[in-house]
């Protein structure tokens, strides 16, 4: 089987209950499915916005790259990806990632895989912007060791 895959980039707000009900209605004979929605951190009030930049073209072969990898180790029938670039607001939601395969473990562990390569090896740049300045963001310890887990063992995903 072919997975169907979607990876977009945008400058422009994404909707992730769209993007969802999009997903579904595609996905409509898959046992599940499983999606995650990352959004802007207020940071207890001190982040005022967070840019997000790409290189276009080699940020989107760099995700369609790592989709791949996902469809070779989880049995999937789709993988959706929404990402936002440019600034955004605390709660605007930055990034939509969804899997449907036929049953849960193999979309759970799909849509975490996508989502630990797209918070710490996309090539994205990201700067928080507060009252006190702006700041570059680089993965964090935690981060690295969620990559390495990866790297490590074999999926488990249900067949």
């Amino acid at each position: 089987m072919t997975a169907t895959t979607t990876v977009l980039i945008s400058d422009r707000p994404i909707d992730p209950d769209r993007l969802a009900a999009d997903f579904r209605k595609q996905t409509a004979g898959s046992g599940a499915i499983a999606a995650f929605v990352g959004q802007t951190r207020a940071e207890a009030g001190a982040v005022k916005a967070l840019a997000l930049e790409h290189y276009a073209g080699f940020t989107e072969d760099a995700i369609a790259a790592i989709v791949d990898e996902a469809v070779s180790r989880w049995p999937l029938h789709a993988v959706s990806i929404a990402h936002r670039i440019g600034r955004m607001a605390p709660g605007d939601p930055i990034v939509f990632v969804a899997a449907a395969a036929d049953h849960r473990r193999a979309a759970f562990e799909a849509v975490d895989f996508l989502m630990d390569y797209l918070k710490s090896e996309a090539p994205f740049w990201k700067q928080e912007v507060s009252d006190a300045g702006s700041r570059w963001i680089e993965p964090t310890d935690r981060d690295r060791q969620d990559i390495r887990r990866w790297r490590s063992a074999p999926h488990s995903g249900e067949q």
